[in-house]
Formats: structure tokens, C-alpha cells, sequence
């Protein structure tokens, strides 16, 4: 589906086939274009030697857009497949194939596969990449070393194609940032070599780490492992969709008709708006929220401390008025999305809260730098706030270097600070313009 959805927002199909060939595996790239609940889309089929498409055995889709890229300092690409409210496309990064006859394969034998392949070494470090982590995903399920992990299903040549094909895709796209959003995992269970198994798969969970998941629709499998890792090897981010625009579409058909919704993975490819790009960052930030009323202030202070270490951009307390005239707190987290399961699982265990909110909002934030400055007793650095053209908006010391000064030193903390800010101002006499 990826394949296919690469192929249909502009990549060249015979880079792709090219890439198949490289491998010299016994397997080429057939395409075909196909409609998927009336909409149209591009379908990528593997033909292996056997003489047949390796087709799934079971659908796996996963809901979302795939895709934001930053490529340069102010002109971004973003191949994007946003939430449908209209047409609710689900998306699969991999259409996981059918393993009755798939050969077992040790992970060494694939990598020297890729690696004697004639790829570029991007494209080959990024599906070497994907393989290692199917491998540390299985050998920590089956508690074995790595190196006596044979992959029953991912190893079939089918799955080597799909894998390198999408990393020699992305390189010819040329997006250098990711985004998606939260993963339909699927319910149900999956028969796989080792039996039958619950969906999502446990090499599945383990590949998805903290990345956001649901599951709606029929019970079946809507994300496999090899589509996990392909979400891995691409290093997405889980976000909403940013404004952009659009440059090209791509619709990557699945291989079967899905009641209700297409089964497509849809890919947006285009520019950041000029709007937004004006600021000199924006991101997605995830806010975490709850009221507790039966917690001492030490307790919170604690919790703010272990937030705080465990990654949390900002920690803050505001005491609130609850019902029945109770007297709460309301700590609120800032974070990177992907650190908001962890952070979410932290509160929970720390603290005697027992529900809480989080949300993703956006986030805009001036270019920062630092430059260190000396004072009598130390050097200090100076945090440098600047707009795009370069001007500075906003400096400040830092506050720990300064305070480690002053209690070293035992001179008054706001001394230290102003003796950094002359010092620095000195530098913008000596060329610094403001």
C-alpha cells in the first residue's frame, strides 16, 4: 500500500522495479490501478518466482495521515495522508502477505541480501534498519538472542522487496520528516506461524512503542509488524496534519474491498504554508491535565520533579475551586507527543489521581541558541531568542548556571544574573548586532 501510494503521488514506478531487481531475489514489481470503495488508486503487486502476487492473507490498515517532511531551511515537503472526516480513509503502511510457503530465513541472511544489493546506502541502511528492528522485537518475545532469530514471515521475498522498495521510495521523494496519526491497530486475533495470536501482534506492540493507537471497525489485523517497522524505519512522528500546501496525492490501493471504509493509505506531498513558517518553529505539543484534591504539596512537588526528568518540557500547578467547595490542584504537563503515554502512566502511578485529559495542541516557538559569557566568579550561558531574519527578540542567562554561581561564590543570585547580562551586552558592543 505504501508502494502504491508512493507511485501515485509521483514517484517514478521504475525506481521502485529498479530496486526489486537490485536484489536479485527472484521477485519483480507489477502495477496496476484499482478502486477501493469508488475512489481510485494505485495497487503495487511483488511476482515471485512462484508465479503469483503475494497477496494478504489478512488486512491490516492503519488509520491516519503518513507523513510530514521538513527539506531546507524555509521551503518544507510534506507527504501527509491526513484523518478523512469525509471519506475516513484507513491506511496500511505494509499489506502483510499470506506465509503458508514463506521460507525461513535468519536475519544475517537477509542483511546480506540488502547489503550485496546494488542500492544506494541510504536506501540500504534504512531497510537493514527495518529488519533489526523486526529482529529485536521477535528475540525479546521468544527470549532468544537475536542471532537465532529466523523469521518465518517477514523473512518471505515478497516482504524483502516491500521493505527496500519503500526505502528506495522515500529516498526518491525526498522528505527528511514524517508525521502520522494515531494507529487503527485492529482487534481479534491473527494465525500466524507460532499459532493463533491476539491483534495487535505482540512483535507488533513491541515495534509500536509509545506511538498513539485505537482500534474501530470488523475485528482483523490493521497493523502487522512489518508495517509497524516500515512507521519505525521512516522515524515518524504521531501529529495532526500541519498547515501546507498541497503539492501531490497519492492513494496506495490494500488488497481487498473493507466494509465501510476504502482500504487505502493516502500520501500528502507539499509545502508548508509560508503563514506558519514565519514563526521559526512549530510543532505539536501534547498537554496533560488533572485535578487532584487528596494530595499533600509535597507530594506534587515530587511528582513535578520525576515529570520533569522523565522529559516533560513544563510542569505547573494552579490551585482550582471543585465541587461541593472542594479545594483541588490542577497539574498540568507539556510534552512531546510521543512522551505522553509515559508521562500519562507516571501521574498515575505517582499521584492518587484516577482519570485525566490530553490533547495536541500547536505549538510556536522562536529559533534559540546559547553563547557563554564570563563573570568574576564563572561563566554563564545566555539563552538567544531570534526571528527568522536573524534579529534578536529575547536574552536571558540561565538560571542554574547562575544559581550554582551565587551559592558557590555566596554572592546575591540577582549579582550573578546582572553581571551576565552586562557581559553579554559587552559581546554585542564588540560585533553582536542586537
Amino acid at each position: 500500500m505504501l508502494l502504491g501510494a508512493l507511485v501515485d503521488a509521483g514517484v517514478p514506478f521504475d525506481s521502485l522495479a529498479k530496486a526489486a531487481a537490485a536484489l536479485n531475489v527472484g521477485a519483480h514489481l507489477e502495477m496496476r490501478k484499482v478502486s477501493r470503495g469508488g475512489l481510485a488508486a494505485t495497487k503495487v503487486d511483488v511476482i515471485t518466482e512462484e508465479g503469483g502476487a503475494a497477496e494478504a492473507s489478512h488486512s491490516h490498515e492503519s488509520h491516519g495521515h503518513l507523513g510530514h517532511s521538513h527539506a531546507g531551511d524555509e521551503h518544507h515537503e510534506h507527504p501527509h495522508a491526513p484523518h478523512s472526516h469525509e471519506t475516513d480513509l484507513k491506511s496500511a503502511p505494509h499489506e502483510h502477505p499470506a506465509h503458508t510457503h514463506a521460507p525461513h530465513r535468519s536475519l544475517s541472511a537477509i542483511l546480506a541480501i540488502i547489503r550485496g544489493a546494488a542500492l544506494s546506502e541510504t536506501v540500504k541502511t534504512r531497510a537493514i534498519r527495518a529488519f533489526q528492528l523486526l529482529g529485536e522485537a521477535e528475540a525479546a518475545i521468544h527470549s532468544m538472542p537475536v542471532e537465532q532469530v529466523h523469521f518465518h514471515e517477514v523473512g518471505a521475498v515478497d516482504t524483502i522487496v516491500d521493505i527496500v522498495c519503500a526505502a528506495a521510495g522515500a529516498q526518491v521523494l525526498g522528505v527528511e520528516r514524517w508525521l502520522a496519526s494515531p494507529l487503527n491497530v485492529g482487534s481479534g486475533t491473527v494465525v500466524c506461524q507460532h499459532g493463533t495470536l491476539p491483534v495487535p501482534a505482540p512483535a507488533t506492540l513491541a515495534l509500536l512503542g509509545d506511538a498513539p493507537v485505537y482500534a474501530a471497525g470488523e475485528p482483523m489485523e490493521r497493523v502487522t509488524p512489518t508495517g509497524a517497522a516500515l512507521l519505525r524505519m521512516l522515524d515518524v512522528r504521531y501529529a495532526s496534519l500541519p498547515a501546507m500546501r498541497i503539492a501531490a496525492t497519492g492513494y496506495g490501493a490494500g488488497g481487498r474491498e473493507t466494509k465501510g471504509q476504502p482500504n487505502l493509505l493516502r500520501l500528502l506531498v507539499g509545502e508548508e504554508a509560508a503563514e506558519t513558517s514565519s514563526a521559526a518553529g512549530n510543532e505539536t505539543v501534547a498537554v496533560i491535565e488533572t485535578v487532584i484534591d487528596d494530595s499533600s504539596p509535597q507530594l506534587l512537588g515530587y511528582v513535578s520533579e520525576l515529570l520533569l526528568g522523565a522529559g516533560a518540557w513544563d510542569v505547573y500547578r494552579a490551585t482550582v475551586q471543585m465541587k461541593k467547595g472542594r479545594a483541588g490542584v490542577q497539574l498540568t504537563v507539556l510534552c512531546r507527543p510521543d512522551l505522553a503515554s509515559a508521562l500519562r502512566n507516571l501521574i498515575f502511578r505517582e499521584t492518587t489521581t484516577i482519570g485525566m485529559r490530553w490533547r495536541l495542541e500547536n505549538k510556536a516557538s522562536l529559533a534559540r541558541e546559547f553563547l557563554k559569557v564570563e563573570t568574576p566568579w564563572g561563566p554563564v550561558s545566555i539563552k538567544i531568542a531570534r526571528w527568522p531574519s536573524g534579529e534578536v527578540v529575547n536574552a536571558a542567562p540561565e538560571y542554574e548556571d547562575c544559581r550554582a554561581l551565587a551559592m558557590g561564590h555566596s554572592v546575591p543570585l540577582k549579582k550573578v544574573m546582572q553581571e551576565a547580562m552586562r557581559a553579554y551586552s559587552a559581546t554585542l558592543l564588540e560585533g553582536e548586532k542586537l
